[in-house]
Parts: C-alpha cells; structure tokens; sequence
C-alpha cells in the first residue's frame, strides 16, 4: 500500500543503509544533485569516465543516467555502466532530457531502451510522448504538455518497455502500464529552479535502492519532491533561495511531516 507509512519507511531505509547511487548526469545539475541525495540520506557518485564504469557501478544501490549533456564521452560511460549493471542486477534509472528534440537524442534513447532493461523512466510529459512515439512538443527540456495528456502514453511505454514511468507535472503520474497513482503537491516556483525536474529522477535512484517494486519506489521519490518543495517554498523569496530551503526540507523530513503533507492516491483502472 502507497501511503505516508510505506513512504517513511523507505526513507527511514536510505538513511540507514546510505545507498551509493552512481548518476551519470548533465553538467548543469550534477551539484544539484549530488546535495539533494545527500540531504535525503544517500551517497552520491558522480562521474562519467568510462573507464572505471566495469568497476564503480558495483558499488551502486542503484545508477541514475541523465542524457541531458549527451556528449560522446558521457554516453559511452552510461552505456558501460548500463551493462554492468544489468549484469549484476542494478536498477537503472532514466532520465530522457529533450527526448523528440534532436535525432541525436532519440538514437541515443532508443539504444538505450532497447539494449538494457530501466527499472524507472521519469520524464516531463513532451518526453514521455515522444519515447512512447507520439507526436509532441516540447521547448528545449521544457514541455509544452501536461502531466495528464501523457497517461496514455505513459502507460504504453511502461507496457512496452516492462518499466515504470513517472510524468512529472503540477501532478506527477506514475504507471507501470496497468496502476496509476496521482501525486500532488510542490509549488511553481520550483519550475523556476534549473535541475530539480533532474534531481526528482535522482531521487528515484535512491528510492530504487531501498525498495525494488519499482511503482513505490517512484511514487515515493515524487512525493519527496512535491513535499520538500511545498515546504521550502513556504519559506522562499524566490527561486534562489528555495533551491537552499529545498535541501534543508529533505534532510528535515520525519514521519510527521510527511503523514501531514503527503497527497498521493492510486486511480482506479
């Protein structure tokens, strides 16, 4: 059952066991990231050299690869890392930056997808389209979409790609082709935060890490993230400032306050 319980035991397990999550990202959230897990209660690694990708993702409770600078090095290093993995039982989180944007992109997905299986796929709805094949439009990373115009194709590619996806959006949607659960929460000044759409998937790593069924796993990383924006929101000024509080309210989390802020619910078939 999806509810506050299930969700602070899950983070009452990152703390505890501190899982590493190895995230080959873009270079414009890597800090980002790497303080968010951090203030959740995970370990961040953070690299995209190729040539310890045998080695390092051993280590991994679970691997976060974000195409969001898909450089030639960056993208050798994840598929490296995505076979190790898949060797050793790793779930891989995906994060499909600008997917539909450039041919360049879509190949590198499309490898991806079809080479190594994803444990989770958390996009915006324009990328979330565009991998399950629909038309869509998108500006740059941002979408031109939301979250709800996405649930069918969001449930098609969790079919066909035998994953969970997560839509991010003023209500983020998680499906693993036959559930869907609802999230609700944040605030919009998070939209105005550069990375955070990118640190929801890192924070699903984490969540991955602790706990294998991947729609709790997911569902409980975007619940994290609409409750810790919510919350850092309430004390910003402005996008600056939230970035801040939005560290200080994931590593303040307790059960309390996530049985009081907590709005997720599971959508009848």
């Amino acid at each position: 059952m999806l509810d506050a319980l299930s969700l602070a035991a899950d983070l009452a397990a990152i703390r505890k066991k501190n899982p590493l999550v190895l995230s080959i990202t873009n270079n414009v959230v890597t800090n980002t990231t790497a303080n968010a897990l951090l203030a959740l209660g995970a370990s961040p690694a953070m690299s995209h050299a190729q040539e310890e990708m045998e080695e390092l993702p051993a280590y991994a409770g679970a691997i976060v690869l974000n195409i969001g600078t898909p450089a030639r090095e960056y993208i050798e290093a994840m598929l490296r890392a995505a076979a190790t993995a898949s060797r050793l039982s790793i779930p891989l989180v995906l994060d499909p930056v600008a997917a539909g944007v450039t041919r360049h992109r879509d190949r590198i997905l499309k490898n991806l997808l079809d080479d190594f299986p994803m444990a989770i796929i958390r996009g915006n709805a324009s990328e979330i389209k565009a991998l399950a094949g629909e038309a869509a439009t998108a500006k740059g990373a941002d979408s031109a979409h939301g979250s709800f115009e996405a649930v069918d194709a969001a449930k098609a590619l969790a079919r066909s790609r035998h994953t969970v996806v997560c839509v991010s959006g003023e209500t983020d949607v998680i499906t693993d082709g036959e559930r869907v659960v609802h999230v609700h929460g944040g605030h919009v000044m998070m939209t105005k935060v550069t990375g955070l759409g990118c640190t929801a998937t890192a924070l699903a790593g984490a969540y991955a890490a602790v706990n294998r069924d991947c729609l709790a796993a997911a569902a409980h990383a975007a619940a994290t993230m609409k409750i810790a924006g919510g919350l850092a929101a309430a004390k910003s000024a402005g996008p600056g400032t939230l970035q801040l509080h939005f560290y200080d309210a994931l590593y303040a989390l307790t059960p309390e306050t996530l049985a009081a802020h907590l709005s997720l619910h599971e959508v009848n078939p």
